[in-house]
């Protein structure tokens, strides 16, 4: 069945018009979600991988790999976030959650904390 967006004759229409507005918004906040995850782990690299200094560089390296394994982490709970959306959505009883925001605003919350504390170990 193909559903045009400007097709208001019936309230069935009207219903598949949100419904199909709410799989679109779900999408796009998935590849904000992916795009947030693929900036982390690119941050991750970069931190692992150009420590300023031999005396630091362990600990870069730790620093790094943690942001790298939360960018991977972001990347799962997006997928997860969104297939659980699109049950929501085909079902009709879509109730929104914060856990994962929680989870991973806290962690990215400790990387700032973890690199602010690098920062002063390399001054």
């Amino acid at each position: 069945m193909r559903i045009s967006l400007s097709e208001r004759s019936d309230d069935r229409n009207q219903v598949a018009q949100v419904d199909v507005r709410a799989h679109l918004a779900n999408e796009r906040t998935y590849l904000a979600w992916l795009r947030t995850g693929i900036a982390t782990i690119g941050l991750g690299f970069v931190v692992a991988k150009f420590g300023l200094t031999a005396t630091t560089q362990f600990f870069s390296t730790v620093i790094g790999i943690f942001i790298v394994v939360v960018g991977g982490f972001m990347e799962l709970l997006a997928l997860r976030r969104f297939m659980k959306n699109q049950e929501r959505i085909r079902s009709g009883n879509y109730e929104p959650t914060s856990g994962t925001e929680l989870m991973l605003s806290s962690s990215l919350f400790l990387i700032a904390v973890l690199l602010i504390a690098y920062m002063f170990l390399t001054l």
